[in-house]
């Protein structure tokens, strides 16, 4: 096993908000959230450890483990020897890491890394519950760490880890619920090269209908709310006119609300990607990298 401590995982994600109260001055960890609900993170510290699984042709994979004070994080990683890109994944809902491990072989056989983070509460082996709201909503409150938080931190560290090692751009891409994981990293993390959404959306500001706390809360996890910080760096936007868990006019007011360089892909399928939307994203990287595509 090859263990050792990445020093940035101690993440300045997103810029710090005008009348920031102190709690976030210096290197401490914590997250505010202004009266706008625009989200600022400083992510707990972590070691991470990585054993070599398997090595196959010019492609090896990795287990990788991000330990912290919040609790373990999993990740299974496909590398090639000299990657030009990266790629920090966040399945959806109940979707577990090593389901992506052809689609990761795939990427490395191109030329790119690709990490598939085990979500928090997703059911494999990182600890933590489903999607809840309400209960990180008590734990904002009080002063403590909310999951959503936590896991939007995870894509940042693995960010991290892909660009110490490498030194490449590397994209926030997410599935579903994944996928506003990995809009809000992109955002608050000024050192995502962009962002790439498959079967996605926001809250359409939902928490607009509230106030106070709950307000500040609800709109700090919706990725429209600062979706402007984005700006300069590339969104792909994947959506199937036939999805029927989120419909396609919420991953069109997405795409909407996100600035320019964007892009909006329709495919056919449902929910979920499938190959047609890699072979599509491999192929704008192709334009963009030189690879084979």
């Amino acid at each position: 096993m090859r263990a050792f401590v990445v020093l940035s995982c101690l993440c300045f994600a997103g810029l710090l908000a005008a009348g920031c109260s102190e709690n976030l001055s210096g290197p401490k960890e914590g997250f505010f959230v202004d009266d706008a609900g625009r989200l600022t993170l400083r992510c707990p510290p972590c070691t991470v450890n990585e054993t070599l699984v398997e090595h196959s042709g010019n492609v090896s994979i990795h287990r990788v483990i991000f330990a912290g004070r919040q609790g373990d994080v999993y990740a299974i990683a496909a590398l090639p020897p000299a990657p030009v890109a990266g790629f920090v994944v966040a399945p959806g809902a109940g979707v577990k890491k090593e389901g992506y491990l052809p689609l990761a072989r795939q990427y490395a056989e191109n030329g790119y890394a690709f990490l598939i983070l085990d979500v928090r509460g997703n059911g494999g082996e990182t600890p933590g519950y489903p999607l809840d709201l309400e209960r990180d909503f008590e734990k904002f409150r009080a002063g403590a760490w909310p999951q959503y938080y936590l896991s939007v931190c995870d894509m940042s560290a693995a960010r991290t880890f892909l660009q110490e090692r490498y030194a490449i751009p590397v994209y926030a891409m997410g599935e579903s619920n994944g996928g506003r994981y990995a809009a809000i990293a992109a955002e608050t993390d000024p050192a995502f090269a962009g962002f790439i959404g498959i079967s996605t959306s926001g809250f359409s500001r939902s928490g607009d209908a509230y106030s106070g706390d709950a307000r500040r809360f609800l709109l700090s996890v919706d990725p429209v709310t600062q979706a402007d910080l984005l700006s300069s760096r590339p969104s792909w936007i994947f959506h199937a006119p036939a999805d029927p868990v989120i419909p396609f006019s919420y991953g069109r007011e997405l795409f909407t609300a996100l600035p320019e360089p964007k892009i909006f892909f329709p495919f056919n399928g449902t929910h979920g990607s499938n190959a047609a939307v890699h072979e599509m994203i491999l192929g704008k990287c192709a334009q963009i990298y030189g690879t084979a595509g």
